[in-house]
């Protein structure tokens, strides 16, 4: 039923990508939402129940909810949190912090999966700065997703911008992946290397580009509860992610409302 290549990763065919679309236009207009919701003093829980709602109301399932033992809709990730932050009530937003929100929905089957980092209200310009590199990093890699290109390329490519920029920290141990009828798949992608390397990407491969990006060193620890990832020197970190197709004419942005039109110049659907 699922059409894989010779290195084990699933090629979707024309009406499958337009049911990914469908579960990333779910986590596309969740995400939309959020980033209107935040504000100072709400916790990372009332985004969480707002997140759920969304999805639900959509007739859609929150992918990350229960995923080995993950206990919430969406991975809040505040400062230091690199990712996979667990929403609580304990804690409130301020002003100057930043949020990365990563969000998942299954729909029929089929899996969206996106990310942004939203700044809680007025912020440091180095914090401001941080998100707007690892934003751009992210749509530079998915830039490369064309047909005859190779997986590494997407990676050197995000890394390549990010150390223009400045002194920013990519942690290695974090990256990418493939995405279909199940959340992480084949491939791993990574957000650093050199080009040219690894299987050529192909018509109707769908892949989750997201890097991450410290303000401060690459180096990170997981805390006590096996989840919440941080920056072992305490300094901020951003993420940013979208659901992929790779079309003969180039991404197609499944999780982003436009398809990634704005930011690509050109629908590749047209």
């Amino acid at each position: 039923m699922f059409k894989r290549n010779r290195h084990g990763i699933q090629i979707k065919s024309p009406e499958q990508l337009e049911k990914m679309r469908a579960a990333g236009l779910v986590v596309g207009r969740t995400l939309d939402l959020l980033k209107r919701s935040v504000e100072p003093g709400m916790t990372p829980l009332d985004l969480d129940s707002i997140a759920e709602k969304a999805i639900r109301d959509e007739g859609a399932i929150p992918s990350f909810k229960g995923y080995q033992g993950f206990p919430a809709t969406i991975c809040a990730s505040v400062n230091d949190e690199v990712v996979h932050g667990i929403p609580t009530a304990a804690r409130k937003l301020r002003e100057g912090d930043v949020i990365a929100i990563d969000c998942g929905a299954i729909l029929d089957g089929w899996h969206g999966d996106s990310a942004v980092t939203v700044p809680v209200g007025e912020v440091d310009p180095k914090l401001t700065e941080l998100i707007r590199v690892t934003e751009e990093a992210m749509w530079r890699g998915i830039a490369a997703l064309r047909p005859g290109r190779h997986l590494s390329d997407i990676g050197h490519e995000i890394e390549k911008y990010v150390k223009s920029q400045g002194r920013f920290g990519i942690p290695p141990e974090y990256g990418g992946h493939g995405i279909g009828t199940e959340m992480h798949m084949d491939p791993w992608i990574a957000n650093h290397g050199r080009p040219g390397r690894g299987p050529v990407l192909e018509e109707g491969m769908c892949l989750a580009i997201e890097p991450m990006v410290n303000l401060g060193t690459e180096r990170t620890r997981v805390l006590s509860d096996e989840w919440t990832v941080v920056t072992v020197d305490g300094k901020s970190s951003a993420h940013f992610e979208h659901s992929v197709a790779v079309t003969h004419n180039g991404p197609w942005v499944l999780t982003a409302l436009d398809g990634g039109e704005s930011r690509l110049g050109g629908h590749p659907q047209n």
